[in-house]
């Protein structure tokens, strides 16, 4: 199967823009260039949209097994599609548990079965994620998963914590953590700031957060482990990974776009949407985590995509669970409140999404060249519209962007060559092929 692609617009380092072909053959990219040969089984005319590396997303929750009725892996991948991403790394806290090699094998056999995109899937620091012993880290490090994490309630003890780094790095695989100290939640479901005072809710201290993230440097520089810090929220943890990385700790970090374009003063009243942990911070934090990831303290992007049904969210900041989806909105967002209001580039946009993901984790994706896996995404940057949480492929409607105005939205998305979603017209199929 070949699929051309005709007058994509590529992002140039300069951030300006060229004019490519760009041919598939079966799973690659065979050829770049202008002007190439119309010889292909299908020729799509990218006129006016840009091409960019397929998304990843580090950070997802697909809940499947057991939470089918928030998501499953075809409907959460399926929505991955419809947002750009052609890698995701779906976080183990799921029914059951991936802690051990038949619940690990039995998921790998369901991402193959259904997932439209890449389905790369973490496992379990701790079995039952419940912090009591210790999974068999080396034997399921073996079976190819992404990483460890006991991602939504985190590692509460250092011993445990040290033990898993230090078994982790020796299987060359990093510790993905969720940050924070359950000895001083207080039960918060927001920000303990003037929200929190003005709504009456209990609030969640940064402290809880940067508090463990100070300990967690420390244990990996012990143990000699990569360690990556998911959804950073306030301005003393992006302090304490600035500090770590000028020590020549190996920490790396993500935030997601709610926390980059939202912070505690969006909660106007009891809206669940706007109910995430981390919290929605200060917007002195919120400036912060921007500033962190403009100057490399905090590594890229991920959405902590975290589908819940209508009827749990509609129970109240005190009783919902938390998060929210991010998946088909991710880039647009970024795109219309970040890149067009010039506060960032497009090029660190792109880079956030694909080329930084795939350094720190050594993937070998994120890529637009000659001879890399044919993982692409197709952009409009100039469609205006708004978001419709009903239109979402994900069964999670759980988002505080509905009927957000947008001027960009992927059209097209193509992993390992094959078209996985698309709302762009105008390809055809050349009569020679008919």
């Amino acid at each position: 199967m070949r699929i051309l692609l005709i007058n994509a617009a590529r992002l140039a380092e300069s951030n300006e823009t060229e004019k490519v072909d760009i041919l598939i053959e079966n799973k690659y990219i065979k050829e770049i260039a202008p002007n190439l040969t119309r010889d292909a089984d299908q020729i799509i005319d990218c006129e006016k949209n840009m091409i960019f590396p397929g998304f990843i997303d580090v950070h997802i929750h697909l809940r499947e097994p057991g939470g089918e009725h928030k998501e499953t892996i075809e409907t959460g991948t399926k929505a991955a599609a419809r947002g750009g991403f052609t890698t995701v790394c779906a976080m183990p806290n799921t029914s059951p548990v991936p802690d051990n090699v038949e619940t690990v094998q039995a998921l790998f056999d369901k991402i193959n079965e259904t997932a439209v995109v890449r389905v790369l899937p973490y496992a379990a620091i701790t079995k039952g994620l419940k912090g009591e012993e210790l999974t068999d880290i080396k034997e399921i490090a073996n079976m190819g998963i992404f990483a460890f994490t006991d991602d939504g309630v985190g590692i509460q003890t250092a011993d445990y914590m040290l033990r898993a780094m230090k078994e982790a790095a020796a299987c060359n695989t990093p510790v993905v953590a969720h940050c924070e100290d359950n000895s001083i939640v207080y039960g918060g479901v927001v920000h303990q700031g003037d929200v929190s005072e003005r709504m009456k809710f209990p609030g969640i201290p940064s402290l809880s957060e940067s508090v463990q993230i100070a300990r967690d440097v420390l244990l990996a520089e012990a143990a000699g482990a990569h360690y990556h810090v998911c959804h950073v929220s306030t301005k003393e943890s992006v302090r304490v990974i600035r500090d770590a990385k000028k020590a020549g700790i190996h920490v790396t970090a993500e935030v997601t776009p709610h926390h980059l374009l939202l912070n505690e003063e969006a909660i106007t009243e009891d809206d669940t949407n706007l109910k995430m942990n981390p919290p929605l911070r200060s917007k002195e934090d919120q400036e912060a985590l921007l500033a962190g990831l403009i100057d490399g303290t905090i590594d890229f992007i991920a959405t902590d995509h975290a589908p819940h049904a209508e009827s749990e969210k509609g129970l109240g900041f005190l009783h919902s669970p938390f998060g929210i989806v991010g998946l088909e909105t991710a880039f647009s967002l970024l795109y219309t409140y970040l890149v067009k209001t010039g506060k960032i580039t497009l090029n660190q946009l792109v880079d956030w999404l694909t080329i930084k993901p795939a350094q720190v984790f050594e993937l070998p994706y994120g890529k637009l060249e000659e001879g890399a896996l044919a993982d692409l995404t197709i952009v409009d940057l100039d469609l205006e519209t708004q978001i419709d949480k009903n239109q979402f492929y994900s069964k999670g409607k759980n988002t505080p962007f509905h009927e957000w105005n947008i001027s960009s939205k992927p059209v097209m998305t193509i992993s390992e060559g094959k078209i996985v979603y698309r709302s762009l017209t105008g390809s055809k199929t050349p009569a020679s092929k008919l």
